[in-house]
């Protein structure tokens, strides 16, 4: 039987070299021990202090009243992490979802895909309701009636965009025309008033016509489906698409390098990013007196997701303890906190994950680039509180048909939200768009979005990292299972060789009487012959 031992929760295949380790690492002595840690954990160390230092630091430098131009030269280093972060993003998605999706056959492509989408959706759903029922036992809204948007100095945001035309959006999205833009731009629709003719006044009646617009950002939904596609195309193509998916392979291999190369900068580069934070705030005091109730549910409802149910869905898949999964991945929530974007976390989640937690390669790189498109169950989350804070702000009563409008779009919508810092905004314009309520106070989600954003981002990808864990548990159960049949196979093959062996040999002794009759009789000739002589 082959030993196993466990890396972070996952079963890892034993060796006498292995063994070997694990003896040494016993008899070490306290010293050696310390140093090893530190060694193997350096670049996780720095990154929490890379925080810590950070808030230090931005509370010195917040005292020295910086102007606009001074704060955007000190934020320097961190903007310069964010444009590495972003910089590797397309080349990772688009190759480590061709080569994963090519090295999968077809049906465990399908099967994973099906898992992985009602994972995706399920802990999205419970997300959204425990927001809604945060939202109404917390009533973050009630005795914030006077709060308004000119109170704290804010600019109003509102979207006048249709919920009908967020959906198609999507959809239109997930099939760019042209896959180069796509790259750096995104569909949106913008509406234009056209003269309709005139009423009986003689007065110009206007309609509002939906047209078609591109705006800044990367399609990285509709990049993320012709990847898919495209490896699975590849893989059809047999002996042809090899060398196709060597260089996809060769190319995900070289990214991966340079996320290494990145990861060594993230310290002092979120040191910078916090820390510049902290120097830009207006009046703390003032929003968190006034937004108080609606950061601590939302805060709070993450640490329910994060911290209790994700956990639980992931020990009752694997029956692994989460918790000595999730140790392994402390610099991709670090750099979540830090950068409040899904995706520029990407690169170090899918290196820890491989790394540190021992997943299949053909996993990680094939379900984490999904998950940070359409997983955002930390989004959803703050999502439906902040809809139903807004219609306790404007004494609006949600009936049942509302709430459940704001469970489906809030699930629905977060799979189109962008995996960027204040993404979600958005997003809440469509469903308060959807229950009817008035988008005039978006601003003030806004205004402490930078604090929410930074719980919700650890939420997102703490959910697409189980989410990997999950798959490669069942994906590592069957080929067990597989591997059982095929030995199975292989013994009722040798016990039918056996049979015809011994069918054989019988075969061999069991003669007529006829043909031993005349063996006898030329066994005998010879002693005749014999004893005649």
């Amino acid at each position: 039987m082959e030993k196993k031992s466990e890396i972070n929760g996952h079963a890892m295949p034993g060796s006498t070299s292995t063994d070997r380790i694990m003896e040494k690492s016993v008899s070490r002595s306290p010293g050696d021990k310390l140093r090893g840690f530190l060694s193997r954990n350096l670049l996780v160390i720095m990154t929490v202090s890379g925080v810590l230092v950070g808030v230090g630091l931005g509370m010195m430098v917040r005292s020295m009243s910086l102007t606009r131009a001074q704060m955007t030269y000190f934020a320097f280093p961190g903007e310069m992490l964010l444009r590495m972060l972003k910089m590797i993003i397309l080349p990772l998605v688009v190759c480590s979802l061709v080569s994963g999706a090519a090295s999968l056959d077809t049906r465990s492509l399908g099967k994973l895909g099906g898992i992985a989408v009602s994972y995706f959706l399920g802990t999205t759903l419970i997300a959204s309701g425990i927001g809604v029922a945060l939202a109404f036992i917390i009533k973050p809204g009630e005795g914030a009636g006077a709060l308004n948007t000119n109170s704290l100095g804010l600019e109003s945001i509102s979207n006048n965009k249709d919920t009908t035309d967020s959906f198609l959006d999507l959809a239109r999205n997930l099939f760019p025309a042209n896959l180069v833009s796509a790259a750096f731009r995104s569909y949106a629709t913008d509406y234009k008033m056209v003269a309709a003719g005139n009423d009986t006044n003689g007065t110009v009646l206007y309609q509002k016509v939906p047209v078609g617009t591109d705006t800044d950002g990367m399609n990285i939904l509709g990049l993320v489906l012709f990847a898919m596609v495209f490896g699975v195309a590849l893989r059809k193509l047999g002996d042809e698409g090899e060398e196709l998916i060597r260089f996809f392979n060769a190319f995900n291999e070289a990214t991966m390098v340079l996320v290494s190369w990145i990861m060594w900068y993230v310290p002092f580069g979120i040191m910078f990013l916090v820390g510049s934070k902290i120097v830009e705030m207006e009046d703390v005091v003032l929003l968190v007196t006034s937004l108080g109730k609606y950061i601590f549910a939302s805060i709070l409802g993450h640490i329910i997701h994060g911290g209790i149910v994700l956990p639980l869905i992931y020990f009752g898949f694997t029956r692994k303890n989460p918790f000595s999964f999730l140790s392994g991945l402390i610099t991709p929530f670090t750099t979540a906190f830090a950068t409040c974007s899904s995706s520029a976390t990407l690169p170090s989640m899918i290196k820890c994950v491989e790394e540190n937690n021992g997943v299949d390669k053909r996993i990680s790189r094939f379900i984490l680039p999904i998950g940070a498109t359409v997983n955002m169950d930390g989004a959803a989350i703050f999502q439906c509180i902040a809809a139903v804070f807004i219609a306790q702000l404007n004494n609006i009563e949600l009936n049942a048909g509302q709430i459940f409008t704001i469970l489906v779009t809030a699930t629905a919508s977060s799979v189109g939200a962008a995996g960027i810092p204040a993404g979600g905004i958005i997003t809440i314009a469509i469903i308060l768009e959807a229950i009817g309520l008035p988008t005039n106070d978006l601003s003030l989600m806004l205004a402490v979005d930078w604090i929410v954003d930074r719980t919700t981002t650890v939420v997102n990808v703490e959910g697409d990292a189980l989410g990997a864990g999950i798959l490669h548990h069942i994906n590592q159960q069957e080929m067990k299972k597989q591997q059982q049949q095929r030995e199975q196979q292989e013994d009722e093959e040798l016990a039918e060789v056996r049979v015809e062996a011994v069918a054989n040999i019988q075969a061999e002794e069991e003669t007529s009487p006829l043909v031993t009759h005349q063996t006898k009789a030329g066994a005998a000739t010879p002693e005749a012959i014999e004893s005649v002589l």
